[in-house]
C-alpha cells in the first residue's frame, strides 16, 4: 500500500487536531505520515505520490504563515502524477467573504503544478457568502468549521475519510 503525507499547517492547533484524526481515521501512521509543514521542506512533498494538505484560512482569506512560507519554493515541485486531497479549517461566520480561502489557494498552486484534486465536499449547509475554495458549487477539499460546527466535525471527517480512500484506492 502507498504511503500517504499528510501536510498541515496550523497556528491555533485545530488544524492540527483535525490532521490527528484524519490520520486516526485512516489507519494511523502505518498508512500516513502526519507532517507539520514548519519542519518540512516543499520538496518533502515529493516524496509521496499521495498528499493530503491540510491550513487554516488565516486573518482576512490569507494563508497560514507557514504555509505562506513555502508558497512560492511549491513551484519547483513536480505534482505531476499526485493524487491530492485538502482540508482547512475556517470561521464561516466571522469571516463568511473569505470562508476556506486558503485551501483553495493552496488548491489552485497544486493542481496548477499538476496535481489530480480529490476529495471535494459538498458546500450545502454551510453558511458563508464567498470563498476561493469554491469548485463548481463544492469545496475542493473538507470545510471544517470547529469555531460555528465543532459538534459536525467528527462526522464530516469520517465521511471525508471514507470518500478519499476510495477515490486514492487506498
Amino acid at each position: 500500500m502507498a504511503k500517504v503525507g499528510l501536510f498541515y499547517g496550523s497556528t491555533t492547533g485545530k488544524t492540527a487536531d483535525a490532521a490527528e484524526q484524519i490520520q486516526s481515521t485512516l489507519g494511523g501512521d502505518s498508512v500516513v505520515d502526519l507532517l507539520d509543514v514548519s519542519e518540512q521542506s516543499a520538496a518533502d512533498l515529493a516524496e509521496y505520490d499521495y498528499l493530503i494538505i491540510g491550513c487554516p484560512t488565516w486573518n482576512i482569506g490569507d494563508l497560514q504563515d507557514d504555509w505562506d512560507a513555502i508558497l512560492d519554493d511549491l513551484d519547483d515541485v513536480d505534482f505531476s502524477g499526485k493524487t491530492v486531497a485538502y482540508f482547512g479549517t475556517g470561521d464561516q461566520v466571522g469571516y463568511a467573504d473569505n470562508f476556506q480561502d486558503a485551501m483553495g489557494i493552496l488548491e489552485e498552486k497544486i493542481a496548477g503544478l499538476g496535481g489530480k484534486t480529490v476529495g471535494y465536499w459538498s458546500a450545502d449547509g454551510y453558511d458563508h457568502s464567498e470563498s476561493k475554495a469554491l469548485r463548481d458549487g463544492k469545496f475542493c477539499g473538507l470545510a471544517l468549521d470547529d469555531d460555528n460546527e465543532s459538534d459536525k466535525t467528527e462526522n464530516r471527517i469520517q465521511t471525508w475519510c471514507a470518500q478519499i480512500k476510495s477515490e486514492m484506492g487506498l
